[in-house]
């Protein structure tokens, strides 16, 4: 699991620039309330030689499923929340992670990471009252 924010990052898969050359389908992990990104870790060597090569013979778009197959099951085991969920149990379950998580700093006494949770637990919040006028 990686986490930003306090909390778990959502997997999914998405397309890099690495200097001209995009890379499409490349597995990432993101931060639903910081929007980071990063390339999940079980790929992220691979991405780099892909992305190397393919910007080194001047290819201006490249599809990493063509070139590194591996099982997305097998990649996103670990996520807590992948993005073809509903966003809405997206939103509740790393509302709910963020509380349960919330609980265990303050029982550590740990200020920082109350207060990481905290700003967490208010973007997402935010985010489910969108969600529900949406709906």
């Amino acid at each position: 699991m990686s986490y930003c924010c306090g909390a778990s990052m959502v997997g999914t898969k998405g397309t890099l620039k690495h200097y001209r050359t995009q890379v499409h389908n490349v597995p990432l992990l993101f931060c639903p309330v910081c929007h980071r990104v990063e390339v999940h870790y079980k790929v992220e060597n691979e991405y780099e030689i892909l992305a190397e090569y393919a910007h080194g013979d001047g290819t201006a778009e490249i599809d990493f499923q063509d070139y590194v197959v591996e099982d997305d099951e097998a990649i996103f085991e670990n996520v807590v929340n992948c993005e073809k969920e509903d966003p809405k149990e997206i939103v509740q379950s790393q509302i709910d992670m963020a509380l349960d998580l919330l609980t265990i700093a303050k029982q550590m006494k740990d200020e920082k990471w109350e207060g990481e949770l905290k700003k967490r637990l208010a973007v997402m919040s935010q985010r489910r009252l969108r969600l529900q006028h949406k709906a």
